[in-house]
């Protein structure tokens, strides 16, 4: 965020919004607090409507196989341990078999 440029805007509060701002958060640290507010607000309406959109996208008739909540546990570890990183010695064999 520092090294993007910036922009002013003009934005109006509620006075009693704008009274608690000022209360608890230091006059040079607003700018920020805002921004970040924003932030974080415009990252929850992207997920919700990137939620929204891909609904009913998995049906369970296409996935019978995570049914359950055992299932989808399973499915989620097996996920994980082809995420997890390999020890030093698989990198090196496969390093060596590679040339």
């Amino acid at each position: 965020m520092a090294t993007e440029a910036t922009k002013r805007i003009n934005v109006t509060f509620p006075v009693l919004l704008l009274e608690d701002l000022r209360h608890y958060v230091p006059r040079r640290e607003r700018n920020k607090f805002i921004v970040e507010a924003t932030e974080e607000a415009l990252k929850r309406r992207r997920l919700l409507k990137a939620l929204r959109e891909s609904a009913g996208a998995w049906s369970d008739e296409d996935h019978p196989d995570l049914m359950t909540v055992e299932d989808v546990n399973r499915y989620v570890r097996r996920l994980r341990e082809t995420w997890m990183p390999r020890s030093w010695d698989e990198i090196v064999e496969e390093a060596r078999r590679s040339g």
